[in-house]
């Protein structure tokens, strides 16, 4: 017999049932075709000899403290300043994960009498960090720059004095598609404003040597920029990228920054490692983007549409239910793809989000498009 007190979860669960959005943990098996390993790193030998040498050589597994107290490590502050030159960024403060890293800037930095602007697909932990923090905020459209114009206008006419922030991704995470960042920093000068830009899918793929697609604005005074460590760097964390002041400003107010436990020793070596294998090895990024290039025109062939040119592949199938029946019938067939469905996307934009990775070859993507599309066929989508 539950509980008054926990049946209310029970219920709760049972409608995410009901409605196809039910969700579990299920490791990874097949052929990886879901995950953000672009560019294989995560099981890499040069990866795993890095943190068997900085273990030989006494880095701690656990910061022991927060970076405030005895948790601030020689190994975070070489990691910043590596990475600072590495994305040409005046300064850098490394976070525990994208999430903890997006919630303290967008909690932070914007103040009370600020607007934020963000575009309706920007990352959940975005989402939060604006409803944590005290400016006034407003979604527009996606990829709808007018919108973005308009939305600081009418702000100031109704009486806004405070500063524009606009939050954008360089690379949208369930869409695959791209951002319009040179249009969006001129608003942001012409207004006296900030941008804030999400590289989480496009660093260590895209722009000069996997800077991302910020690589040009990076460095400046009104310009803040985050690079996760856990998708194409294979390992864990944020970086966050703005000026010293911004960045100091961070250490001296960002609650989740002040009050967590530092980053492991060993997570920031880990990093370190794949920005030098960035740097070293670039036929790395280069086999991907042929990757990433047959994916598209494969794609377009066999589903009659144009894929959305990045390394992430959306087929949108509409209901959760067949987003699940779909994918469940890939991974059968030995492919690792997973259904996206509510909240997580809009209502009847289910979809199976598939990722090309270093982790398969040509061959077995064109099997994979081929096999999906079949599946397809068959259930009537």
């Amino acid at each position: 017999m539950i509980s008054q007190n926990l049946a209310r979860y029970d219920t709760k669960l049972a409608q995410l049932q009901r409605k196809g959005r039910l969700r579990a943990l299920n490791r990874g098996a097949g052929l990886d075709f879901t995950s953000n390993d672009y560019l294989g790193l995560a099981s890499s030998s040069r990866m795993r000899n890095a943190l068997l040498s900085a273990i030989d050589a006494g880095v701690p597994v656990g910061a022991g403290g927060s970076r405030l107290l005895r948790g601030n490590h020689a190994e975070h502050e070489l990691l910043e300043e590596e990475a600072a030159c590495f994305f040409r960024a005046r300064r850098m403060l490394y976070f525990g994960s994208g999430y903890t890293a997006n919630l303290a800037v967008l909690s932070t930095l914007p103040q009370r009498g600020d607007l934020v602007i963000h575009d309706a697909l920007v990352h959940a932990s975005a989402l939060e960090g604006m409803k944590a923090g005290r400016a006034q905020v407003v979604s527009v459209p996606h990829n709808d720059v007018h919108a973005i114009d308009s939305a600081i206008r009418d702000w100031r006419r109704a009486g806004g004095n405070g500063a524009p922030w606009i939050v954008v991704e360089s690379l949208y995470s369930m869409d695959g598609d791209r951002g319009s960042l040179s249009d969006l920093m001129e608003i942001a000068d012409r207004n006296d404003g900030f941008l804030y830009i999400d590289e989480a899918h496009a660093t260590g793929v895209h722009g000069p040597d996997g800077i991302g697609y910020a690589a040009e604005l990076e460095g400046r005074d009104n310009v803040v920029v985050l690079h996760t460590c856990g998708k194409a760097l294979g390992a864990a964390g944020a970086l966050v990228g703005a000026s010293r002041m911004i960045c100091d400003y961070l250490v001296n107010r960002a609650r989740p920054f002040i009050y967590s436990t530092a980053p492991s020793p060993l997570q920031a070596a880990s990093v370190r490692q794949a920005l030098a294998i960035l740097s070293e090895e670039p036929e790395r990024r280069a086999k991907l983007l042929e990757l990433v290039s047959f994916a598209n025109r494969r794609f377009a062939e066999r589903f009659g549409r144009s894929g959305s040119g990045t390394q992430i592949l959306p087929v949108i199938v509409g209901s959760s239910e067949r987003a699940a029946l779909i994918a469940e019938r890939m991974q059968f067939a030995g492919y690792d793809i997973r259904a996206i469905r509510p909240p997580t996307v809009a209502i009847g934009t289910s979809r199976l989000r598939i990722t090309v990775t270093l982790n398969v070859d040509a061959p077995t993507i064109e099997r994979m498009i081929d096999r999906l599309a079949e599946v397809i066929e068959e259930e009537g989508v």
